[in-house]
């Protein structure tokens, strides 16, 4: 039998660690929680070790059976005494003489109250709870893994062709719900082509964009996000765009970011350039009263400061766009090239402004395209705007969601998900147990 630990981060990034080095055949034998981590003890030909045969005590197994003769024996005397009997319990139990005329009144047992368990006691129980509560989620996460990589497993031998499909959705990048969903839609067709074909059709449909382009509705529009998404050069693009179909006159810019070096002088010197006046709005200082001024443009865009979520200036960044005197559309500027965490945290830093859509950026240097329609999909956030290079206005252009769709597609891994990717996948979809996987 060969026996070894395993350190990792989480429990899954553990599993993976001794299915490479043990194989599927792995039993894990222990668990537990280590400073950055956690250590998963596991063997290889485990044989469980069978329990020791009780010996028996024959002298505890005599007084326990006279106890059981002596109760029983108390059981039958207590039930041939009559009325009497009861009576007198009654009296005994009252500790006064009963009449007909005197209600019978038990004496009322006060349990004594119990002394406060000291903060020592209250603090060891924490921390076994946090155990307990540790153990349950490793076993959970181990479940999950061995529930997913089981499901798999039985979907490519039962049903070949969809497990393809699965396949082909994990290479554009579409998360795992995202996929479950559209399989779901394509069950009844059996020809692998046009199956694939109405997958993305299905998925075509299922993007959402606005009905009017943002800039030809108006209004106060700000651009929000995560530093290095794009969010001032999709700004400078959208204002050229706005300024060589309309002019200078009825757009203002508005910058919000005083934390990066270089970022006012930036939009002023863009605003020189296009003619545009530009207004800053220092930390602290009221957003309503900067854009009360402003409130005669038609278009006023804001350029906002990419900030950390555990940040107290995003908060009161995000307070001031969310304002009722505001009334601003926010459009959450999402970088293609960053990763599925780095979105979604994203979104849930951001939504408490209330979001009216996305705007994709950097189409042109991503190598998946996937993660970020998964994410716009799911919380149903309408893409304005696609941005595909530097050039100012040129590479800003509406989105077509066939072409959308057809640019993922062309963008996808070239190589197949290992076995363990779809195993993981397969994995977390075990969190949403409403739908059955396959």
């Amino acid at each position: 039998m060969q026996v070894k630990r395993f350190f990792a981060a989480d429990m899954r990034q553990a599993m993976k660690l001794v299915r490479d080095e043990l194989g599927a055949d792995a039993a894990i034998i222990g668990n537990r929680r280590i400073a950055g981590g956690v250590e998963l003890t596991a063997a290889l030909d485990y044989t469980p070790q069978a329990l020791a045969p009780r010996v028996p005590n024959m002298e505890l197994e005599d007084e326990l059976r006279k106890t059981a003769s002596r109760i029983v024996s108390a059981q039958a005397e207590l039930g041939m005494r009559g009325d009497s009997d009861a009576t007198t319990n009654r009296q005994l139990f009252a500790g006064l003489p009963l009449t007909a005329a005197e209600p019978l009144v038990e004496p009322t047992f006060v349990e004594p109250p119990r002394p406060a368990a000291p903060a020592q006691a209250q603090a060891i129980d924490q921390r076994v709870f946090d155990s307990m509560r540790f153990e349950l989620n490793g076993l959970r996460e181990l479940l999950e893994v061995q529930l997913g990589s089981l499901a798999w497993t039985q979907l490519q031998g039962s049903k070949p062709q969809q497990a393809n499909l699965w396949r082909r959705l994990q290479r554009i990048g579409l998360s795992g719900p995202l996929s479950r969903d559209l399989l779901a839609l394509t069950t009844e067709i059996e020809e692998p082509r046009q199956a694939w074909r109405m997958l993305l059709a299905h998925l075509a449909r299922m993007i959402v964009t606005p009905e009017i382009e943002p800039l030809e509705e108006g209004g106060v529009i700000a651009m929000v996000g995560p530093a290095g998404m794009g969010k001032t050069t999709t700004l400078a693009k959208l204002a050229a765009r706005y300024v060589l179909k309309y002019g200078a006159q009825n757009i203002a810019l508005v910058s919000m970011d005083s934390y990066r070096i270089g970022a006012q002088e930036q939009l002023k010197t863009l605003g020189r350039i296009l003619n545009v006046s530009v207004t800053h709005v220092d930390p602290g200082q009221s957003l309503a009263n900067a854009l009360d001024p402003l409130l005669r443009k038609r278009v006023v865009l804001i350029d906002t400061a990419g900030l950390q979520a555990s940040d107290p200036a995003l908060r009161m960044q995000l307070e001031s766009l969310a304002g009722r005197g505001i009334k601003s559309k926010n459009y959450l500027v999402l970088a293609t090239t960053s990763q599925k965490q780095v979105l979604t945290a994203a979104y849930h830093s951001y939504k408490r402004c209330g979001l009216a859509g996305c705007i994709l950026t950097k189409l042109d240097e991503t190598a998946s395209l996937g993660e970020v329609l998964s994410l716009a999909i799911s919380h149903e956030l309408p893409v304005a705007y696609l941005t595909d290079g530097p050039r100012i206005p040129d590479d800003l252009h509406l989105p077509r969601r066939h072409q959308l769709v057809s640019r993922a597609v062309s963008v996808q891994m070239q190589e197949e998900p290992s076995e363990e990717a779809m195993a993981d996948m397969f994995a977390d979809l075990y969190h949403t147990p409403a739908k059955r996987v396959g």
